[in-house]
């Protein structure tokens, strides 16, 4: 009996990681082609193979064979590297990407001697 509630708990956990990949998947595919390469992330075709793989493991696959780990690994990789990168280049962003505001010089932020 305990066998089948881990197993439940476990499709619910595959299905939910299941969707997150089709989610970035979809995130992957409305980026732009020329911010992968200002990012210096691969480019759009890889990510767009690698998520779409993820996505059909997870659905498929029972989530304690090898594959659809290694499919959650990249939906990892994207979702913390390149997305960030992704929205930084786009504008918007957050973190180490961030430009810099309209205020800053070559050296930092420029308030006029205050």
């Amino acid at each position: 009996m305990l066998i089948y509630g881990f197993q439940s708990i476990l499709s619910w956990v595959q299905l939910a990681l299941g969707v997150y990949a089709a989610v970035m998947l979809i995130d992957a595919a409305t980026r732009r082609e020329d911010a992968y390469r200002a990012a210096d992330k691969q480019n759009k075709a890889m990510w767009l193979i690698f998520l779409g793989a993820a996505t059909a493991l997870l659905f498929l696959l029972p989530m304690l064979s090898f594959l659809p780990i290694i499919g959650v690994i990249a939906v990892i990789v994207y979702t913390v590297d390149v997305r960030p990168a992704l929205r930084a280049v786009a504008g918007g962003g957050r973190g180490p990407y961030r430009r810099g505001s309209s205020s800053d010089g070559p050296y930092g932020p420029y308030n006029g001697g205050r």
